[in-house]
């Protein structure tokens, strides 16, 4: 492989790499804070404590290993912000480059621990990246208290991280052939995109009313990028550099029409390992040659590189041939790479949603006179424009976009309406505006909606952003005396 074979420095690349990490791992962490306890603490919607109970009476003594996290010994609120607050501190300090070995695997084991608790919440593609991503770094960083990018990166490390971008781009790809879906096979797929994704930004409106045939030609793009440019990373320097540098532009182009969180700033971070020291310095002039010190861990790197990588390789196959292959040494580590995060499978939107189901929660006191809930990002009034969001992710109002497409009740929805009957203060901050501040309503429910962009000629008569009809009921009116 010319990545193998390439003698350039790397040194810079990795620094700036483990800072873009860094960068995520702050995001991710810090976009927790306001959120975790109306999430999973004592009085939010799917608390932590209550899963690990019911974890801990079905698997007794094998709960460590079946669900590892910090959580066994501490399940508060306190310590539940407090994971937060030490996470988010930690990415800072990893930032400035001091203790980055330490740091780096305390950042991972309190990100697993909560994603391990986060149940609905925290089963997003891009928690198990930062995490796969978070593990690799691993075996980049020195031994050294102060010291981000002194010396070469091991070419073992280096090589896991061109995989794992290879990966992650290329099964976004098959995903879509491989599901059968019938807009990504007669590339009609943007033409709903723009509309139906979960949190569009201002600019998903004019995207949206582009011509057809310019969506048609964007999705023979996006499967240009997605199947044929990871096979750039493969090749020599210049085409590796080129493949990189494509996919960096087309995850601003997802970003520009889209809040997906912290996804797609952690996969242009994910690039930078495709790109040395020596097209760095082309971009940043005073960055000056060093001289490389070989790194002592490389037989270890070595070690672990190998293993992640046939995980990796065993699930790209398995994704390929749509089967379960029987072979069970990699089968077991596999299961092991799952559970711990290490080594995980990736492609959103296999099946292209083609309509756009809202859920509209009401309270009400006597029946008759209900109050909508509004939600702090996604679809409500009308008339109130998409926002933009990311890398934040407010990942109640992300769940209210799948529990609207299942179009029955998500196991999480009855206690999240249990909770607003109740009044409970952290799961009322998660929304935008409480319509019963004085004392909570009687009654709950919640309607469906269907939502469609705005044309040209309302948005500018009526000034609104999208209009609805009425599908049906979602929740049907529930008290607390039921």
């Amino acid at each position: 492989m010319a990545f193998l074979r390439d003698k350039e420095s790397y040194r810079y690349s990795t620094s700036l790499f483990l800072r873009g990490l860094a960068l995520v791992y702050f995001i991710a962490f810090a976009s927790l804070i306001p959120q975790i306890a109306g999430l999973i603490g004592s009085n939010g919607i799917l608390p932590a404590s209550g899963y690990l109970t019911a974890v801990g009476m079905q698997f007794g003594s094998e709960r460590y290993v079946v669900l590892p996290t910090v959580f066994w010994f501490n399940s508060s609120d306190a310590f539940l912000r407090v994971v937060c607050w030490v996470g988010a501190g930690l990415a800072a300090v990893f930032f400035m480059g001091i203790a980055p070995l330490p740091i780096l695997v305390l950042l991972w084991i309190l990100y697993l621990s909560i994603a391990n608790v986060g149940q609905d919440f925290l089963l997003f593609q891009w928690d198990a990246l930062l995490l796969e991503a978070g593990f690799a770094a691993i075996l980049l960083v020195p031994h050294a208290w102060r010291r981000i990018g002194p010396e070469q990166p091991p070419l073992a490390a280096r090589y896991v991280f061109q995989f794992l971008i290879f990966r992650l781009m290329l099964e976004s790809g098959l995903v879509k052939l491989l599901s059968g879906d019938k807009t990504w096979r007669d590339l009609t797929a943007l033409n709903f995109h723009y509309e139906t994704q979960p949190l569009p930004t201002p600019l998903a409106w004019y995207a949206h009313h582009l011509p057809a045939a310019f969506h048609k030609a964007s999705v023979i793009g996006m499967f240009a990028v997605e199947l044929l440019v990871p096979f750039l990373f493969w090749m020599p320097r210049r085409f590796r550099i080129i493949g990189a540098w494509i996919t960096i532009a087309f995850q601003i182009a997802i970003a520009a029409t889209g809040n997906y969180t912290f996804f797609n700033l952690l996969t242009i971070v994910l690039c930078i390992p495709l790109l040395d020291d020596r097209h760095l310095r082309r971009l940043i002039p005073w960055l000056k040659p060093g001289l490389e010190k070989p790194s002592a861990r490389h037989p270890v790197v070595t070690v672990f590189a190998v293993l992640l990588i046939s995980v990796g390789i065993f699930q790209l196959i398995e994704t390929v041939s749509a089967s379960n292959i029987s072979l069970p040494g990699i089968a077991w580590l596999d299961n092991l790479a799952e559970t711990w995060n290490v080594v995980n499978r990736y492609g959103l939107f296999a099946v292209m949603t083609t309509s756009r189901p809202e859920i509209i929660v009401e309270g009400s006191n006597d029946g008759e006179h209900w109050r909508e809930y509004e939600f702090r990002f996604k679809a409500g009034d009308p008339y109130r424009a998409p926002r933009w969001v990311a890398p934040y992710q407010p990942r109640l109002d992300w769940q209210m976009w799948f529990a609207a497409l299942s179009y029955r009740n998500a196991p999480w929805f009855q206690q999240f309406a249990v909770h607003l009957l109740e009044g409970s203060p952290d799961v009322l901050r998660l929304l935008r505006s409480n319509p019963f501040p004085d004392q909570p309503p009687t009654l709950i429910r919640a309607n469906v909606y269907d939502y469609h962009f705005t044309d040209s000629e309302t948005r500018r008569s009526t000034g609104g952003w999208w209009t609805r009809q009425y599908l049906g009921e979602y929740l049907p009116p529930v008290s607390l005396k039921q």
